[in-house]
């Protein structure tokens, strides 16, 4: 209870200072948070050495040095996107509701690590709406422009229908076990699926295809992230999906491992397929950038899944870094984005054609990102890439040998629309639009970190082993 108990003391000093605060010194609670935060963080990795498994609530929550550290790589993705959103937060338009958008925030991950932490449904329902509840109010921020209240309006009525659809097939399991504890649900299922058992699996996978954007649950997706505010759009893509997807391998193995090879694995070779795919295949289409990283964020979502259908602690170790990886290289090129738009204004893939004349320095930004996100060595989204296949691969049926070599068939296409950005900055003849400018030191920051992220993570490898042998020791997969 360490991390919840100092986050939330983290929230109630970001709420005192925003509320009590005299006026001058509100300019400062972007600074005040960040500072907080990274206090939260550091003190996080310090908790790591001294943890242990810790239950509480009558076995409903539980903690353990796995959980710890998935929790602190989620803090790493939200102290860049605090350090990046500084610029925004302090502008005239968004500065007077500035102290709103950090607590809402804080309430969101707080509901993050409920979800992660949980082993009994309700409480994890109670993570589950804490972290989706608010993120339609952050969503609507830009509460002037359309497109800000179009995505609000989609994302509050895709969560409540997804909520519901999870819900029904949370009823349909506790008719069939009589509780809703993790541990109970799999000792009373037995081994044999029944048609009602199969109905809820897939209900179940439906209510968090939609946190995922798992196709085909996952149409809010683009329009979302091209009208939230792009400070939004960045921690939806990363921290929200990342612990999305940890959480499912959590229920699916804790719950319905025993039906793994009978159900659900089945189900998730179909879903896989069709997210890479239909994520790639309209990512070409896209012009505006936003939209191009919300089908790319789909596409990166089914490899992530790979980590939760191989079923292994290999599969663990490499979805767990492959989140890593992913933070540092989304929010890398988010940050780009992020600067432009709020120079220029502008977003569209077209705007970009020639930047490496006007902004040097951004380009090579976004060029990285483009290659690790594409897994191109030495970068590591390369090595993310090549974990993940390999931990698919242990399982060793001939059904994932052919699921992951349409992946590595999807990579193909995925290096040519990636590549299509790093050809607009360097190649195209066209002038640009874009002039020269400084972007703010925090947005500097902000990118620093994911560059050093994408490069130190495609040379260092120890810190992969160090997740491997914390997934041997876990408990997540003891189930199995």
């Amino acid at each position: 209870m360490k991390q919840e108990i100092g986050l939330l003391v983290v929230f109630l000093l970001v709420f005192l200072y925003d509320t009590f605060m005299p006026k001058k010194a509100l300019n400062a609670t972007a600074g005040f948070t960040c500072g907080l935060f990274a206090i939260f963080t550091l003190m996080g990795f310090g908790a790591l050495m001294l943890d242990s498994d810790v239950t509480a609530f009558a076995g409903m929550y539980q903690t353990s040095a796995i959980i710890t550290t998935i929790k602190n790589i989620l803090n790493v993705g939200v102290l860049i996107v605090l350090v990046q959103s500084c610029r925004w937060a302090n502008s005239d338009f968004t500065s007077v509701r500035r102290g709103e958008f950090y607590e809402l925030l804080l309430v969101t991950l707080f509901g993050i690590y409920l979800m992660i932490s949980a082993r009994h449904f309700l409480l994890f329902i109670i993570g589950l709406e804490a972290a989706s509840l608010p993120l339609a109010a952050m969503v609507a921020f830009d509460k002037k422009h359309y497109e800000s209240h179009e995505a609000a309006v989609k994302y509050i009525l895709t969560a409540v229908f997804s909520s519901a659809v999870f819900m029904m097939g949370l009823s349909f399991v506790y008719a069939l076990s009589g509780s809703l504890y993790f541990a109970d649900i799999y000792v009373a299922l037995g081994s044999q699926p029944s048609v009602m058992l199969v109905v809820a699996i897939a209900f179940v996978i439906a209510g968090m295809g939609f946190k995922l954007s798992l196709v085909p649950f996952h149409l809010w997706t683009a329009d979302v992230y091209q009208g939230a505010p792009t400070s939004v759009t960045s921690y939806l893509s990363v921290i929200s999906k990342g612990s999305a997807a940890f959480a499912f391998l959590v229920i699916m193995a804790q719950v319905f491992g025993t039906f793994y090879s009978q159900v659900w694995e089945w189900m998730l070779y179909a879903v896989i397929i069709l997210t890479i795919t239909v994520g790639n295949l309209f990512a070409i289409r896209q012009l505006n950038m936003k939209r191009f990283l919300a089908f790319s964020s789909i596409s990166q979502a089914g490899y992530i899944m790979l980590g939760v259908i191989a079923m292994n602690q290999t599969g663990v170790a490499s979805l767990m870094y492959y989140i890593l990886v992913y933070i540092f290289s989304n929010l890398a090129a988010f940050g780009v984005i992020q600067a432009i738009e709020n120079k220029t204004g502008y977003v569209k893939m077209d705007d970009y054609n020639g930047l490496y004349k006007t902004n040097p320095r951004l380009s090579v930004t976004m060029m990285l990102a483009m290659f690790s996100l594409a897994g191109i060595p030495p970068f590591a989204g390369f090595f993310s890439k090549f974990f993940i296949f390999t931990g698919a691969i242990q399982q060793g049926s001939v059904a994932i040998y052919v699921l992951v070599l349409i992946a590595l068939i999807n990579t193909i296409v995925s290096l040519y629309y990636y590549l299509l950005v790093v050809k607009a900055m360097f190649i195209n003849p066209d002038e640009c639009k874009i002039p020269t400018f400084a972007s703010a030191w925090t947005e500097r920051l902000g990118m620093w970190v994911c560059v050093a992220g994408i490069i130190l993570l495609g040379i260092v490898s120890c810190f992969y082993n160090t997740l491997l042998e914390m997934s041997l020791q876990s408990s997540i997969l003891a189930s199995l």
